[in-house]
């Protein structure tokens, strides 16, 4: 009972704005859970409340990590504390927009209506989807420069973050993703929406997976999107079970050993990203991958296992 204050009060010291951010869409996440019940809309054969359901929660867990993080820096806090204010203020500003399109039963991303809704929607990620983007390439520099903690965890946030600029560059792929083509799809109301672009590529508005939405019957660069964004939280979590498990196993005590065993976890995280986005760049569903896909996730997994088996013999002898 002690300790509880404590933890609070380090709480209390993480990016106020972003758990402002974090507030707010987890409480998005809440709402659009419970209307997926009550509401009967669909989108392309989905409630028109998944999607703020899962964008709510994805950038809420990604503004509560970026809030712990930036406490951790040691230099250009200044800076941070401002490139942390603009990513809660431009992602609220984004999630906004596709839940304000979703109560209006309509599209948010590939929209190329001219109603004022579209109009409100389009302009709203025109100005705020860059700032994501830029906000977590900046606080990548911030953290080379830098250590933000013991090695293990100072790796896995660069690795984290790496990843995260490279999910969000993928991102920025999705809108051309499925080419220049205009088509007609038909939302809640009944309405037609003009579309250009599309999340699939070979089959731009794909046939979606239960929840995911990702495509089944092609590629969808979503998938590489989603695992880059979180990577940084399977590393962390990957760094927390070292640190658990050192307190049991001697030769993991080592700080380097463990900083090791997170790098290859990292490179391993960076295979897979490439596969997945190679995948879908092909046009090839995720569930429905060939022998060149399989191929490369086995050698990926090959290399992820030697690396780490071969860990324990190069660790600091007892004597050392």
């Amino acid at each position: 009972m002690s300790k509880l204050p404590v933890h609070l009060g380090a709480v209390r010291g993480w990016h106020r704005p972003l758990l402002v951010n974090v507030a707010l869409m987890y409480s998005l996440a809440l709402v659009s859970a419970v209307g997926m019940f009550v509401d009967d809309r669909l989108i392309m054969e989905e409630s028109v409340w998944l999607k703020p359901l899962k964008f709510g929660f994805a950038i809420g867990t990604y503004a509560l990590t970026l809030s712990w993080l930036l406490t951790r820096l040691t230099r250009g806090r200044r800076l941070a504390w401002w490139l942390g204010t603009v990513f809660a203020v431009a992602g609220t500003l984004d999630v906004a927009a596709v839940a304000f399109a979703a109560a209006n039963g309509t599209f948010s991303h590939f929209n190329d209506n001219t109603d004022a809704i579209a109009r409100t929607v389009q302009t709203t990620f025109q100005f705020g989807v860059m700032p994501l983007l830029l906000v977590t390439l900046v606080v990548s520099v911030l953290l080379l420069i830098q250590r933000t903690g013991d090695r293990p965890t100072n790796r896995a946030l660069r690795f984290g973050l790496g990843l995260a600029v490279a999910s969000m560059v993928v991102a920025g792929w999705l809108a051309g993703s499925s080419g220049p083509t205009a088509r007609t799809v038909t939302d809640a109301n009944g309405q037609s929406v003009s579309m250009v672009g599309g999340h699939g590529i070979g089959d731009p508005d794909g046939h979606g997976m239960p929840v995911t939405g990702w495509s089944s019957t092609g590629g969808d660069l979503r998938v590489p999107h989603f695992f880059g964004l979180h990577a940084i939280h399977l590393l962390l979590l990957v760094t927390a079970i070292l640190a658990l498990l050192a307190t049991r196993v001697t030769w993991l005590r080592d700080e380097r050993v463990r900083a090791r065993l997170v790098g290859i976890a990292g490179l391993g995280c960076t295979g897979v990203f490439a596969v997945l986005a190679w995948q879908a760049q092909r046009g090839q569903s995720l569930i429905h991958p060939d022998r060149q896909t399989l191929v490369a996730f086995a050698g990926v997994v090959v290399f992820t296992l030697l690396a780490t088996a071969a860990v324990p013999s190069r660790r600091p002898n007892a004597a050392a």
